[in-house]
């Protein structure tokens, strides 16, 4: 079959969603600049504006110089030194900013903004008016979407996920309302390419605000009098099969494979999608040229496969091989055994699993500086590696493995915990006293009865989650409370009253969720995915454990919410993998602000669907599951060493990112919940 029958094939299933009523892109523009200030959506009840207004009454970093379509360049010099130049003031510019004209040095900006029907055409063109050759190097323009979190009302409505994907000739930006609730903003590029995009305003004083966004064309190369010319449509859209409609209507072409991570020697399936025949097609691996074919075998590493076409037109897709599943979660448990538990016993955290530098190659004792030593230290997130040590164990039957957890058990017990189940994070008992801590390790206690067959260690379970209700009320969207887990282990094993009593206190949780609905109360932060997920799990557990209505009801109106985080660009960085940005910064050791993609809580996604289809039937929610978990295998390396995030934009407050942090920190949460779904017995 080739490639342009392919195309029309999967053209046609996903026409067949194009929304009925078209909605005209609005927009206003600042006289002082010419940028954009407003964009909106005609006939929109929330009046949302899916930019950030750039006159500080917003935010007050959020001024002129942000306005939507001003950008910034280098231009680098004979010697390869590099100048900074910006276009923020007009030189020419009529009312309505349809036309604008900018000057950075030798080279003009010039800006146009039409109608194509309903959506917006925006125009950059960048001349050279001198009479040297110059290369464009580091481009940003701006485009500051609403993509941040004053609080969970606010956000239903009149705030975005934005979905980027700067995939050279094919990208794009899907902006998801938050709340779920169509219409959304789509933007397509039409001309020209973007390689990557950057994050700025990040910083400790703006912990709710995921940063102004800014996307990179491609370094350019321009002769005296040469021009170039980038372009994009901004629409409307329904949705994610609406939004991937127009995209291929607008000219695009979408790339995708039937999965993002492979197992060495595996076949990628990949499908790309026009409306038009494309000519001269040709396929690319890492830069090589390889036979055109549908099904490409994956190579160990990072697998850049691009479809060429036309005049030098591409499209991509992101995969990544690993040598087996099996195998790197096996080096992972093994290497945690060997360097990731406290061994010195004159120290007070022995049995501990620790913070591992992987640039120093040592634990980390959390005896230096940092911006959280709350988020370095013995207890918290770290508890997930004895879950998932535990959970290993249960499938891997290993002495050494449950010599290990004997030890980290009852350092919990009696190291971090009061006789009355207060969970501390640190062996001095001095940090502050956190709900998220109790069902981590309620979760750990009730896997080490499976792993022993000691009914103490249910009576530890029962003993933390009732402290945590009794300190904590019902309100707290607590992360990973094993409700299902409890109930099944507590009476297969007569302890039916402190079942009971559980259940009481899971059922008045749950009462709360159903009442809160998609107004989240703040946790840490203002408004995240793992305050929606933890509510959508917990109702999804409740009603398999009670059989009440009410729950699969609330859990699936929320359920929108949960899904609007997560994108579905070609890319085992992002595909399914839901927008999380501060996480870099607290749990790393570079302290890095800016969007992870992946972080390791985005797996609660994957709980939260393969829940969803055990309830509702549907097939494909337990795929996107799967696909989610394996694409947060990247952060584990073959060797058994793990990152706690990928800094994924090109730059962050103007500094290179793109890395994998080297904190071994709190990222065995997602091979827990791996084993759970994908290796459960």
């Amino acid at each position: 079959m080739n490639i342009q029958k392919i195309c029309l094939l999967a053209v046609t299933c996903l026409q067949a969603t194009v929304f009925i009523s078209a909605q005209k892109i609005a927009y206003k523009t600042a006289a002082e600049t010419g940028a954009i200030s407003q964009i909106s959506l005609e006939n929109d009840s929330s009046q949302m504006n899916w930019t950030l207004a750039p006159d500080h009454s917003q935010y007050e970093w959020t001024g002129k110089e942000y306005g939507w379509g001003l950008g910034n360049f280098q231009l680098r010099l004979t010697n390869d030194e590099l100048r900074d130049y910006k276009w923020e003031t007009p030189e020419q510019s009529n009312a309505n900013g349809t036309h604008v004209v900018y000057r950075a040095g030798d080279i003009q900006i010039s800006v146009k903004r039409y109608y194509k029907r309903t959506d917006l055409i925006e125009e950059y063109t960048f001349k050279n008016t001198g009479n040297k050759t110059l290369e464009l190097v580091d481009m940003g323009i701006n485009t500051p979407f609403n993509d941040n979190y004053p609080d969970a009302k606010t956000c239903m409505l009149a705030r975005c996920n934005a979905h980027i994907w700067a995939g050279g000739l094919s990208a794009y930006v899907n902006a998801m309302r938050m709340g779920g609730q169509a219409p959304h903003l789509g933007l397509v590029l039409t001309q020209g390419a973007i390689k990557s995009y950057e994050i700025a305003e990040r910083d400790i004083k703006k912990p709710n605000f995921r940063g102004v966004i800014m996307l990179n064309p491609e370094n350019i190369t321009l002769k005296p009098k040469e021009s170039y010319t980038l372009a994009w449509r901004i629409f409307a859209h329904t949705g994610w099969d609406d939004f991937n409609a127009k995209l291929l209507k607008f000219g695009g072409v979408i790339a995708k494979a039937d999965k993002y991570v492979y197992q060495k020697g595996e076949k990628a399936v990949l499908t790309f999608l026009s409306n038009t025949n494309l000519k001269n097609p040709k396929l690319f691996q890492n830069g090589k040229e390889i036979p055109f074919s549908t099904s490409v075998e994956i190579l160990e590493g990072e697998n850049l496969i691009e479809l060429a076409y036309g005049n030098g037109k591409r499209t991509q897709i992101e995969a990544l091989g690993v040598s087996s599943y099996e195998h790197l979660i096996r080096k992972r448990a093994e290497f945690i055994l060997a360097n990731q538990q406290m061994k010195d016993t004159a120290d007070a955290r022995f049995g501990a699993f620790m913070v591992y530098d992987n640039e120093t190659g040592n634990i980390f004792l959390n005896d230096s500086p940092s911006v959280s030593p709350s988020d370095r230290d013995e207890g918290r997130e770290r508890v997930g590696m004895g879950n998932f040590l535990a959970l290993y164990y249960l499938q891997h039957p290993d002495e050494n493995i449950k010599k290990s957890l004997v030890e980290y058990a009852d350092f919990l017990r009696n190291k971090l915990q009061d006789s009355d189940c207060k969970t501390y994070s640190r062996v001095d008992k001095k940090s502050r006293n956190r709900a998220y801590n109790y069902p981590w390790v309620a979760s750990f206690y009730l896997r080490m009865f499976q792993v022993t067959g000691e009914k103490q260690y249910l009576q530890h379970a029962y003993g933390t989650l009732r402290a945590m209700y009794r300190q904590f009320k019902h309100g707290f969207y607590a992360i990973n409370i094993p409700i299902e887990l409890s109930q099944k282990l507590l009476r297969e094993n007569a302890m039916t009253s402190q079942a009971d009593t559980l259940l009481a206190d899971f059922k008045t949780m749950g009462d709360t969720f159903v009442q809160n609905g998609t107004n989240y109360p703040r946790h840490e932060v203002n408004y995240e995915q793992s305050i929606v997920a933890p509510s959508v799990i917990a109702l999804l557990e409740l009603y398999r454990v009670t059989g009440e209505k009410r729950y699969l009801e609330s859990a699936e109106m929320q359920l929108p919410v949960l899904e609007a985080f997560s994108g579905q660009q070609p890319s085992y960085h992002l595909n399914g993998i839901a927008i999380r940005h501060w996480d870099g910064y607290w749990f790393g050791k570079r302290e890095s602000w800016g969007d992870t993609f992946p972080h390791y809580w985005s797996t609660l996604d994957a709980i939260a669907f393969d829940l969803y289809a055990k309830v509702a039937g549907k097939k494909e929610y337990e795929e996107r599951a799967k696909n989610n978990l394996r694409n947060n295998l990247c952060l584990f390396t073959e060797d058994g060493r793990g990152s706690c995030a990928y800094i994924y934009p090109y730059k962050v407050n103007g500094k290179r990112a793109q890395f994998y942090d080297p904190y071994a920190n709190d990222q065995d949460w997602a091979l827990y919940f791996y084993l759970q779904i994908l290796n459960a017995k």
